[in-house]
C-alpha cells in the first residue's frame, strides 16, 4: 500500500491528534520495516506558509512539504472540494488519510478521515474559527462520504455512528497507545497535582482551580498545581485567575512542555487530574498511568473508558467541591495512591503503539476494498 497521512497537525507543538498522528505514523513505518511482506509506504504530507517539515523526521517516511498557507488550503479543500491532493503531492496513492473529520480530495485513492470526538457539534465556542466554520455543517456528509472512518475510541465510534450515520462497518477503532517509558515506583519527596493538555475552555480548568483552593485551605503544605500546556485565548483567563487571591504563588503555569519535560512532570506528579467537559480518548491519562501516577477523571467521554471504575477516580465536572474531596483524600493516603498506580500500570498495559499501527493499516485495507466495490 501506498498512503498519504495528513502530518500537519503535527508540524509544529504536538498535542492532542498531532501526537496521536506522529505516534501511529512511527508505527507504522516499524511495523512495515519488521514484517517486509506487509511493507506500507507511508508518505507525510504537510504545507505551511512558514513552518518547514523535518525530511527526516520519522526515518523510513517519505515527506512532502508545501510553501502553501494551511487556512486557504483548507478553505479550497473544505468547501471547493480542490485541488486533488495528487498535484500536490506529485504521485500516486491507495489510501489519502485525513487526521480530522473532513476529506481530503483526491483523483482516484480510498479517502479515509480520523474523528477525533464530536464535541464541535455541540459546543462549536470551545473551537478555533476554522472548526467553528466548516466542522459543524460538513463532518457528516465528509464522514458518510469517506470509504472509512478511524475512531480514536470506543465511544467516538459510538457517537460517529449514532449521530453521524456512518455504518459501524465502516469504522475501525484506532487507540492511541501507551508510551515506553520507564515505570516509577517511588514518588518524589515533594511533588505536585498536574494537569497537562491545551489550556482551553473544553479542558475546563476553572473547576480544577476552583477545587484545588478548596485543598490549599483544608491541605497543610499542599503540593502545587501544574497546568502544563499549550496557551491559547482563553489561557490569560485562567492565567489572571490563578495568579490571584489564595491561588497566587501555588500554581505553575509552563506553557507548552518537549517530550523531556512532559514525562519529568509525570515523575514529579502526585496525582494527575484531567476534568475535561469532554474527551476523545484522553492520551495524558495514558501517559500518567503509564508512569505510575493516580489519575482523577470527569465522568464524560472517553474518559471513562481509558480510566475505568478500579483504575481511576471519577466526578462530576461540574462539582469542584467533588473534585476537591478526591484529592483530599488521595494526598493524605499513601496506600491508596499505591493501589491506583499498579492498577494504572495494569491498564496502560491494554495499549500499545503497535496494535494501533496494525488496527490502522486494517483500516486502510478496509478503505481500499470499499473503494474498489463502489467505484
Amino acid at each position: 500500500m501506498r498512503i498519504l497521512l495528513d502530518y500537519r497537525p503535527a508540524l509544529r507543538q504536538r498535542t492532542g491528534i498531532g501526537e496521536y498522528a506522529h505516534e501511529l505514523a512511527r508505527a507504522v513505518v516499524a511495523s512495515a520495516t519488521s514484517v517486509p511482506d506487509t511493507r506500507t509506504d507511508l508518505v507525510l504530507f504537510s504545507s505551511s506558509w512558514k513552518d518547514r517539515l523535518d525530511p527526516h523526521v520519522i526515518p523510513g517516511a517519505h515527506v512532502v512539504d508545501r510553501v502553501i498557507p494551511n487556512q486557504a488550503l483548507n478553505l479550497a479543500w473544505h468547501r471547493l472540494g480542490w485541488p486533488p491532493v495528487e498535484l500536490l503531492a506529485r504521485g500516486h496513492f491507495d489510501v489519502v488519510h485525513s487526521c480530522h473529520p473532513l476529506l481530503i480530495p483526491t483523483r482516484r485513492a480510498a479517502q479515509v478521515v480520523t474523528i477525533a470526538d464530536l464535541d464541535f457539534l455541540d459546543h462549536p465556542e470551545r473551537t478555533v474559527r476554522e472548526i467553528r466554520r466548516d466542522y459543524p455543517t460538513l463532518a457528516a456528509a465528509h464522514a458518510r462520504r469517506a470509504d472509512h472512518v478511524v475512531a480514536i475510541s470506543e465511544t467516538t465510534a459510538r457517537e460517529t455512528h449514532e449521530r453521524l450515520g456512518v455504518p459501524l462497518d465502516r469504522i475501525t477503532v484506532c487507540t492511541p497507545g501507551a508510551p515506553e517509558w520507564v515505570r516509577r515506583v517511588d514518588e518524589p519527596a515533594r511533588g505536585c497535582v498536574l494537569f497537562l493538555g491545551t489550556l482551553d475552555a473544553r479542558k475546563n480548568l476553572d473547576v480544577l482551580l476552583e477545587a484545588y483552593e478548596r485543598v490549599l485551605a483544608r491541605v497543610g503544605q499542599a503540593p502545587p498545581l501544574v497546568l502544563a500546556g499549550k496557551h491559547t485565548d482563553d489561557t490569560r483567563t485562567i492565567l489572571a485567575r490563578a495568579s490571584q487571591g489564595a491561588l497566587a504563588g501555588h500554581v505553575e503555569m509552563p506553557g507548552y512542555v518537549d517530550d523531556a519535560t512532559r514525562q519529568a512532570l509525570y515523575r514529579r506528579a502526585l496525582v494527575f487530574v484531567m476534568p475535561s467537559h469532554t474527551e476523545g480518548f484522553g492520551m495524558p491519562v495514558l501517559e500518567a498511568m503509564t508512569v505510575g501516577v493516580p489519575v482523577v477523571v470527569a465522568e464524560r467521554g472517553a474518559l471513562l473508558e481509558v480510566a475505568p471504575a478500579g483504575v481511576g477516580r471519577h466526578f462530576d465536572p461540574g462539582s469542584a467541591d467533588q473534585l476537591a474531596e478526591i484529592l483530599v483524600q488521595l494526598l493524605s493516603d499513601r496506600t491508596a495512591r499505591d493501589q491506583m498506580r499498579d492498577a494504572g500500570w495494569r491498564q496502560a498495559e491494554r495499549f500499545s503503539w503497535r496494535a494501533s499501527a496494525q488496527q490502522l493499516k486494517a483500516a486502510w485495507q478496509r478503505a481500499i476494498a470499499h473503494k474498489a466495490s463502489h467505484g
